[in-house]
């Protein structure tokens, strides 16, 4: 972007934003309210960064004119490295700043995790990947809340939905959704051998009942005693609840409270976000065919990324990221994984507003 763009438009948005924000009743909508001023930090970030940068490009200029004057010359040479070290600074800032943010990335969100190929071993992943996911969002400071689950018979899962809650959650997770396949030896693996299997993970934004309207109608219930371990702590009242979204054959279960109240909240809240991300991908199949591998859409076939666990490396397939370090990544320590996720991702989107270069496509190493 050796142009700077045209901030007309973006200082006219401002005003209008800064004009709404000083009634007296623009908090009265807390989600709008959020919107417009995120919306005007944006617009008046572009036009700062636009007109430092206007400045430090006047000044790197007025520099190299100045580099071969007898007296001034020195000085300005000295300067120009800073200058054009601050230059390109202000310049990726303002590029980061010209992609609109996804209306969902304030979001919290539910990952859903499903034990996929490989028996006992793929539950025992699925398993693994929901600690690695909520002692992540400890170490964010975020929240996490079990929301319901199926376990296997050797203490992994069938499936489990966790809901995250804090800051910006959906932006940061939402590239972890897709096919994770492990290759380990297993506990119960008695000659050694090296087994292959999945898990699939979905990551879905926390939906709002402003976001999809559900018909009572269309909604059938059902009430059953949650299974237990028996004894003292059998279960004796129904409490388990699960519902069926009759237009679509959305069904959840919820059996992880004791209490029905509040199983139906936990099955309504995954009901409504698996309602709203439906809604999403119909709306963006038309033009996101990017995103196939994006939940929701459909594909979940595509494996994203192989936890190798005799040769301690992780490979991101998507952009090529292989680290290491088996432990501290299932403690929930990946954000160098994310970051590199969110970087190629962005340049993707500035690409596609003519801003930058797409970043160069992957091989896919079939044989890791």
């Amino acid at each position: 972007m050796d142009g700077l763009p045209d901030i007309t438009p973006f200082r006219r948005r401002l005003a209008e934003l800064e004009q709404a924000m000083s009634s007296s009743d623009f908090y009265s909508d807390r989600r709008k309210s959020a919107e417009l001023s995120g919306e005007a930090n944006r617009c008046r970030s572009i036009v700062n960064t636009t007109e430092r940068l206007e400045s430090l490009r006047r000044s790197i200029a007025e520099n190299e004119e100045l580099a071969n004057d007898p007296d001034l010359g020195e000085l300005a040479r000295e300067e120009l490295p800073a200058l054009r070290a601050e230059a390109e600074a202000a310049r990726e800032t303002l590029l980061r700043a010209m992609v609109p943010p996804e209306p969902e990335d304030s979001r919290n969100t539910i990952i859903e995790i499903r034990g996929g190929t490989g028996g006992d071993e793929a539950g025992l992943f699925a398993r693994d990947l929901c600690g690695m996911y909520c002692r992540y969002a400890e170490n964010r400071g975020w929240k996490w809340e079990m929301l319901g689950g199926s376990e296997t018979d050797v203490g992994g899962y069938k499936e489990v939905s966790v809901l995250i809650t804090g800051t910006d959650v959906y932006k940061v997770l939402k590239y972890e959704a897709g096919v994770h396949r492990v290759q380990r030896v297993p506990k119960t693996e008695t000659q050694g051998r090296i087994h292959t299997s999945t898990a699939t993970v979905a990551v879905l934004p926390e939906a709002e009942e402003v976001d999809v309207k559900l018909n009572p109608a269309e909604i059938e219930e059902t009430v059953a005693r949650a299974g237990g371990a028996g004894g003292q702590h059998v279960n004796k009242t129904e409490s388990a609840v699960q519902l069926i979204h009759k237009p679509t054959g959305v069904m959840v279960y919820c059996a992880d409270e004791r209490s029905q109240h509040k199983n139906r909240a936990k099955a309504y809240k995954v009901l409504l976000s698996r309602l709203y991300e439906r809604k999403r991908a119909e709306e963006a199949a038309a033009y996101a065919a990017e995103r196939k591998s994006q939940v929701g859409t459909g594909d979940r076939s595509e494996r994203i990324r192989t936890y190798n666990f005799p040769q301690d490396r992780i490979t991101d397939h998507r952009i090529g990221f292989t680290r290491h370090g088996m432990p501290a990544l299932l403690a929930g320590d990946f954000q160098d994984l994310l970051d590199a996720l969110a970087e190629n991702d962005l340049r993707r989107r500035l690409a596609a507003l003519g801003l930058a270069d797409a970043p160069d496509a992957v091989a896919d190493d079939s044989a890791d």
